[in-house]
């Protein structure tokens, strides 16, 4: 087995571990692939949730949808209001951390709604420098 063949056994043997799982789908490749992961071993116990804002665009929200068709997994919307946030808005180096404190309390929220186990959402290592 190669290597990234072992990666994607692991990642699929840790998802099988969750009972439920709520993915953050940007539409971006690694949200993509986690959710298309998860959809693959949960089934339907899998839900992608995209977050609309003001800084999310059109481009962006027709090209995820274009992923949920093609991928078939469950898919949602919700709205955040990162904009809101006079923290965000100052566009300091620690933006990114504002941003995904909305998105996540709004997925914990969700999750909790709707008898989720858990939210899970993709980064590299390229992604925490």
């Amino acid at each position: 087995m190669g290597e990234l063949e072992e990666k994607q056994r692991r990642l699929e043997e840790r998802l099988g571990e969750a009972p439920s799982l709520i993915v953050a789908y940007s539409g971006g490749v690694d949200s993509a692939y986690l959710a298309y992961a998860a959809h693959r071993v949960l089934g339907s116990r899998m839900l992608a949730v995209t977050a609309l804002s003001a800084s999310y665009s059109a481009r962006d929200r027709a090209e995820a949808e274009k992923c949920v068709a093609r991928c078939g997994f469950a898919h949602e919307f919700i709205t955040t209001e990162e904009l809101s946030d006079p923290s965000y808005r100052a566009n300091n180096p620690d933006r990114c951390y504002f941003c995904k404190d909305e998105l996540f309390s709004k997925l914990d929220e969700l999750a909790g709604r709707r008898g989720f186990a858990g939210v899970a959402y993709g980064v590299n290592a390229d992604d925490l420098g």
